[in-house]
């Protein structure tokens, strides 16, 4: 039953007072209340709004161009970089329209091992109808289809023969030393140990669904037992990690970002929030490591950080702040600009004209993003001195110079119009003055973020090596992300720990285009006999460039 809400006695005008020194109080009052209404509507309404999203919205953070014309045509007409480099003159020949996707079947890889089967005519019906001879092969027809063949379990037998002397009194027996296994004395081979590891941390399957699909290749692998592999094949492969680890410190900007994972605690009823960082190192030292911290404490990421020197492009979480001020100027703040749009994006249903606005700024900058990436692409065939673009640049060349072209304006109209709307003189989309944003509003939050971090914002604008938001370490993310949708916690602080070294591997692995399995399978056969100071050779860069198919020789 629906209960109706009594709505307030409107006021009899005839009761109000005639004095003004009296109405003026009442008046203010009134005006106070009007504002806190409406302040705490908004935010429930911001509130309801992020709610909706996150449960039926579209994740993609996009706006219509269409609206952007209705408060920001000013910005719209300059949206595309002024007097951007002239782009070097395309051949006549390489002048044509892009090729149309066929909507056929597509070729199926070449790679794949084919077998061949024949259906072939019976004797009796390659006769000739007219004449009675038999007919004469000229061709065949060929169709291919794919088929599947489900992962084999086998048994690996090491036979190691006895030798004895008969001519001894001593009887002496030798025999071959067994060689070195991932886990001593364990039932798991390399391969296995690979399966299980990539199975969960790659492909996102819980071990008590591995144990049951290997229940159906007819090998009985309780989750337990599963489980157990896990700690020592870590170990195993934990200085490895550490290898990268260093390498990812020594890089000049130094992303990441950090998500929760549920952890059993024995002495609690329920688990607790651990947390996992990622961090990605620079292209000189292309690794993605994991750490494990029991809590999201500044402690965890300030001892990862404490040899590093350089740029650290993050989110603001305020753990991060002591770490900047406590580095003596070694460690440098790089914000995100993907999270200030994000911050306006969820504030947009409260105030869609300033939302307009700012995003139509961020926008701008983006675009400058990808002008310079279009550049860098089209280099690659124009490597001549005399060419338009001045001869072939580096990435982070054609950014910084872009950045410093088009970028430092833009930010400097857009700190101009954040600093407007807090003082109240600014437009809405009809041209009529605005009041000031309130800062506590869901907008002025929004808005202030930017002016209150803005060295950290707009530092990346004057070096072309660092990007312009975190998107990079936030993709890191995703896998724990659905890893922890599967398999719903860890089991123990040593399970955190674990899963931060296959993680590292994994997404390093990734990261070089190779097959997360067969690069386990390879490194966990080896990595017991590998001398301690050459792992770099089982680092994935190093590993693949070993594994390469070497270049046929030119004629």
């Amino acid at each position: 039953m629906d209960t109706e809400v009594p709505l307030a006695k409107p006021i009899d005008p005839d009761q109000l007072p005639d004095d003004a020194s009296v109405l003026k109080p009442i008046i203010a009052e009134l005006r106070d209340a009007l504002r806190s209404s409406r302040r705490q509507i908004d935010q429930l309404t911001h509130r309801l709004q992020q709610l909706l999203r996150a449960r039926f919205g579209p994740k993609a953070e996009k706006i219509d161009p269409a609206q952007l014309a209705l408060f920001a045509q000013q910005i719209l007409s300059e949206a595309q970089p002024a007097q951007a480099p002239a782009e070097p003159a395309q051949p006549e020949a390489s002048v044509s329209a892009a090729p149309r996707k066929g909507h056929g079947r597509r070729k199926l890889p070449a790679h794949l091992p084919r077998r061949r089967e024949v259906h072939d005519l019976p004797p009796e019906e390659r006769l000739c109808r007219w004449c009675g001879q038999e007919m004469t092969k000229i061709g065949e027809e060929i169709s291919e289809q794919i088929d599947y063949v489900p992962a084999s379990v086998y048994v690996v037998e090491h036979v190691r023969p006895k030798y004895a002397c008969k001519h001894c009194p001593d009887g002496t027996v030798v025999t071959a030393d067994k060689p070195r296994q991932p886990i001593e004395k364990g039932l798991p081979g390399p391969g296995m140990l690979a399966q299980v590891t990539t199975g969960k941390y790659c492909d996102h399957v819980p071990l008590n669904r591995q144990s049951g699909i290997f229940r159906r290749a007819g090998l009985d692998l309780p989750a337990s037992t599963l489980g157990g592999w896990m700690g020592p094949c870590a170990r195993l492969a934990e200085p490895l990690v550490d290898v990268m680890i260093q390498e990812v410190l020594a890089s000049a900007s130094l992303h990441t970002d950090d998500t929760p994972v549920p952890v059993l605690d024995k002495d609690l009823p329920s688990t607790r929030q651990g947390r996992l960082w990622a961090y990605l190192g620079d292209d000189l030292h292309p690794y993605v490591v994991y750490d494990y911290t029991p809590r999201r404490a500044r402690d965890g990421p300030a001892e990862f950080l404490r040899t590093f020197q350089g740029h650290v492009p993050a989110d603001a979480y305020g753990g991060y702040d002591g770490i900047y001020t406590g580095s003596n100027g070694s460690i440098i703040e790089v914000l995100c600009w993907a999270h200030a749009r994000r911050k306006i994006l969820d504030a947009r249903d409260t105030d869609a004209a300033r939302a307009t606005v700012a995003l139509a700024y961020i926008r701008r900058l983006y675009q400058v993003e990808r002008h310079a990436k279009e550049l860098f692409e089209q280099q690659a065939g124009y490597a001549d001195a005399d060419d338009p673009l001045g001869g072939p640049k580096d990435l982070s060349a054609i950014r910084l110079e872009l950045r410093q072209r088009d970028s430092v304006k833009v930010l400097r109209d857009f700190e101009t119009w954040m600093r407007q709307q807090a003082e109240g003189l600014g437009e809405d989309g009809q041209g009529l003055p605005q009041g000031p944003v309130l800062p506590k509003s869901p907008m002025g939050m929004a808005i202030h973020y930017c002016p209150g971090n803005w060295p950290a914002l707009t530092r990346y604008a004057g070096n072309g090596q660092l990007d312009i938001d975190n998107n990079s370490a936030e993709r890191a993310m995703r896998p724990v992300a659905l890893g922890r949708k599967n398999y719903t916690f860890f089991g123990s602080d040593n399970g955190g720990r674990n899963a931060a070294v296959f993680y590292s591997l994994i997404a390093s692995a990734k990261r070089h285009g190779l097959d997360p399995f067969v690069y386990l399978r390879d490194v966990l056969a080896r990595i017991s006999d590998h001398p301690s100071n050459q792992l770099h050779a089982l680092l994935p860069d190093h590993w693949k460039l070993a594994h390469s198919a070497p270049a046929p020789a030119r004629a």
